[in-house]
């Protein structure tokens, strides 16, 4: 054997060597590298499942809280339908309009508390210029007051706090008739709508 073929047997040999003292190291490693790898996915199942959970108990919470202020609103409601059903039943006894009618006032005052108590109010929409925001317009007509205000209100808005909660029903005005070249311009605008 030559010294070279001897030098490559010897590199081989030592190559075998090394690998089998590396062997036992390096599969440990990949041993312990794959238990952290399960510990990481059982970890990810129990934070999934936390959070299946959790996001539950909101929806549950939130339902419930939901179903206790309609039960609130009713309430509210139900002393006015028992207002309203003491009154109806005092005038069918007694057939006194006066009195169902002082009946009705109290009636419409306890209802305005009501409104008022959460955070309604109504606006009046008439004479003012025409807000999309704000109104919705049913009927457009000529008129002599200049294009675009509330001529009429037929349902009145209501704000809650800063937002519209039922915009006003109006009819508007499209401003007054124009006389171009002879002809008479009213405007093609809400010729379907005049009253």
């Amino acid at each position: 054997m030559t010294n070279k073929e001897h030098s490559v047997d010897q590199e081989e040999q030592r190559a075998q060597e090394e690998g089998t003292q590396q062997g036992p190291d390096l599969q440990a490693q990949l041993e312990e590298k794959e238990q952290e790898a399960q510990e990481l996915r059982n970890r990810l199942l129990r934070l999934r499942a936390d959070f299946e959970n959790y996001r539950k108990q909101v929806e549950r919470n939130t339902e419930e809280v939901a179903r206790r202020v309609s039960d609130q609103e009713v309430l509210d409601l139900l002393s006015v339908y028992d207002s309203m059903e003491a009154a109806f039943r005092a005038y069918k006894r007694l057939e006194d309009a006066q009195a169902f009618v002082e009946g009705m006032e109290r009636i419409f005052a306890q209802l305005a508390e009501i409104l008022e108590r959460k955070g309604c109010r109504s606006f009046s929409a008439q004479g003012e210029k025409f807000n999309p925001t704000c109104h919705e317009v049913l009927i457009a007509t000529e008129s002599p007051e200049e294009r675009d205000t509330i001529l009429e209100e037929f349902e009145r808005g209501w704000y809650r706090g800063d937002r519209v909660l039922r915009t006003a029903k109006v009819k508007a005005s499209l401003g007054p008739e124009q006389q171009m070249g002879g002809e008479t311009n009213g405007g093609n605008e809400g010729t379907n709508n005049r009253d």
